[in-house]
Formats: structure tokens, C-alpha cells, sequence
């Protein structure tokens, strides 16, 4: 690793959070933090791959009531393959264009996800990072707004922001990634295309896995492990960069540093869901530089830990932190960051 000193180490805690520069960060980085690793890189789409293939044989030839088991391993497997995709929209999986969008189609196929689709919204989210009315990924909703609201929308929010948190990455699917109205006219056929490699792998593939494994095959070889991939997709996203001590804050008052340093949560997870996951959840690094591999995230994550340490937020994934989450943390507040739906109404 080449040796990094920053000057700023020393007093970092003494720069107010709404100070901080995001330039400042990513120079502190280690220059091996965004160095491509072929090797490593195809290494994670073996480790995917087969993972998935072990999942899917469970589901196969295991007893029944051992399916649920086979169906949390393959959606996590499947969690995997949305996080290479992850890497080729990023342009971190491999040097070539070509190559990120291939692979990253491909990755998402599985998934149902159009690639540049989702690309595209995913980089809005990086610029806007925890800022209200414009981050794409989960913001508050405004206690005015959401009192306003009829009450099916209420409820679905309630859901969303509540038990059902696990289903909330369906919605943000099927709402956003399929409407043309998202993307801008140079951007348009791009989305088109890959909305057509989606709606074509799916005319052939389902149709394909009904005729030859029935409706119940649907259920158990597709179904299943694409709802424990949205469990997991919907628990990254929310655990990433929602807390009661996380502030989103309001376009005037938004700093980039903040947002990217302090208002993104590194998060542990069972070590077996980090590998099958390429430690998407170590993702405070990834905020700050969208150009490290998710092979390098833990090598940036240690010097920001040295640098910037007074600055990061880390949690224990638990069913404590997601009751703490899913129960407090529902409608923005200006000073207290979150109110509960109790509290509005």
C-alpha cells in the first residue's frame, strides 16, 4: 500500500461537519484504492456465479423445508451479482466501456433491472447524497407532505418506512427505472436499450422456466430468491444512510463533504453475507470516490478510519438497529433529523 499522510489527520475532528471538503478526502486516499484489478475484479463474478449455482442446486434437490434456506443463500448470491453490475456502472469493474456495460447487463438480467436505468438515477444519487427533494434513494418525506397525502399513500409510506422496509426497494424498482420521463433526451436511448434487453430476457425466460418448471417452478426458482435479493437491496440502501444522528438536510443548507463522509453508514454484516456481497456494506469509501473497486473498499475504508475517523458512522447490523431504524426514523424534522408518524398525527 503507498504510504498516505494527511495533514488534516491530526485536528479533522476540529473541522465542522458542513466544512469538510470532498476534494480533501479523496486525496487522502491511498493511489492503490483505485487501482483496477482484472484478476480480482472477474474473481468476484467466479465467486457470484458459483455461489448462485450452489443456491440453485439447493433449491433443486434439497428436502422442502430446506428451501428457505436455499432461497436467503441465492438471493444473497444474487445481491452479488447486482453489486458487479454495481462496479461496471461506476466504470470501476474494468478499464473498457464496453466491458462495464456488458458485464453490467448481464448481472442485472437475472434481476430484472435495465442497466443504464439504473446507472443513470444511481450517479443522481451520488451528487445529491442525503439531500432533500432531490437525492433518489429514499429521502424523508416532509411531515406536511406526507399529511397531505390520500391515505393509500400513507399507507404504502407507512410500510415502506416501517416493517414492510424490506419490500421498499420493489417500489423504487418498478417505479423509477422503467419511466422514460427520468432521463434526459441524450440520455433517453440509452434507457430505451436497456429496457429492451430487459423485456426481451424476460419474454423468453419466463415463459422458458413456466413450460418447463410450472408455476411453482416460477415461484421457487425465480421468485423467492429475487424477494431475499430485495430484502437485501432494501436493507443496504436503508441502513446505508439512515439513522436518528444522520442528518438530510435542505439544498441550501447541503454540504457534499457531509453528506458523502458523515451521512453514509459503514455497516457489519455476518462475514458470509459481505463476501457473497463484495462488502457493499463497507461503503463510506465508495461515497466518497465512486472509482474504487469493491475489491479496495476495505483498504479505503481503514485510511479513512485513520484520517477522518471522528467523522464515521459505524454500526452492527442487528434486528435492534433496523427496530431503532423502521421506528424512529420516518418524516424529516429541521432540528431533531426525524419525527414518528405518531408524532404528526
Amino acid at each position: 500500500m503507498t504510504a498516505t499522510f494527511n495533514p488534516l489527520a491530526i485536528a479533522s475532528t476540529e473541522i465542522a461537519p458542513s466544512q469538510l471538503q470532498l476534494k480533501a478526502i479523496v486525496k487522502s486516499l491511498p493511489k492503490d484504492c483505485f487501482q483496477k484489478n482484472r484478476w480480482r475484479a472477474w474473481q468476484s463474478v467466479l465467486v457470484s456465479v458459483a455461489a448462485a449455482a450452489v443456491g440453485y442446486g439447493a433449491i433443486a434437490f434439497l428436502p422442502w423445508f430446506c428451501l428457505p434456506f436455499a432461497w436467503l443463500w441465492t438471493g444473497t448470491a444474487l445481491t452479488g451479482w447486482f453489486v458487479i453490475g454495481h462496479d461496471c456502472g461506476h466504470r470501476s469493474f474494468a478499464r473498457r466501456r464496453w466491458v462495464n456495460d456488458l458485464v453490467g447487463h448481464l448481472a442485472f438480467l437475472p434481476l430484472i433491472y435495465p442497466f443504464h436505468c439504473w446507472r443513470l438515477l444511481h450517479d443522481h444519487h451520488h451528487l445529491h447524497t442525503n439531500k432533500m427533494d432531490v437525492d433518489n434513494a429514499w429521502h424523508p418525506w416532509y411531515a406536511e407532505d406526507y399529511a397531505a397525502m390520500n391515505p393509500i399513500l400513507q399507507r404504502l409510506y407507512q410500510a415502506a418506512r416501517g416493517g414492510f422496509w424490506w419490500t421498499a426497494s420493489i417500489g423504487h424498482w418498478i417505479l423509477l427505472h422503467f419511466d422514460l420521463r427520468n432521463f434526459s433526451d441524450r440520455n433517453r436511448p440509452k434507457a430505451k436499450f436497456s429496457i429492451a434487453v430487459v423485456a426481451l430476457f424476460a419474454a423468453v425466460f419466463f415463459p422458458t422456466l413456466i413450460a418447463t418448471a410450472g408455476l411453482w417452478g416460477l415461484v421457487k426458482f425465480w421468485l423467492m430468491p429475487w424477494l431475499f435479493y430485495h430484502f437485501w437491496m432494501s436493507t443496504f440502501t436503508l441502513v446505508h444512510h439512515t439513522d436518528p444522528d444522520i442528518p438530510f438536510r435542505p439544498a441550501d443548507s447541503w454540504s457534499e463533504g457531509e453528506a458523502q463522509l458523515a451521512g453514509t453508514v459503514h455497516c457489519t454484516y455476518p462475514r458470509w453475507v459481505e463476501i457473497l456481497c463484495h462488502d457493499i456494506n463497507v461503503h463510506i469509501p465508495h461515497h466518497i470516490s465512486v472509482a474504487v473497486p469493491s475489491y479496495n473498499l476495505r483498504l479505503a475504508h481503514q485510511s479513512l478510519k485513520d484520517n477522518w475517523g471522528g467523522y464515521l458512522q459505524e454500526r452492527q447490523f442487528s434486528w435492534a438497529l433496523m427496530k431503532e431504524i423502521v421506528t424512529r426514523c420516518h418524516l424529516y424534522h429541521e432540528e431533531r433529523l426525524y419525527q414518528t408518524f405518531d408524532e404528526v398525527r
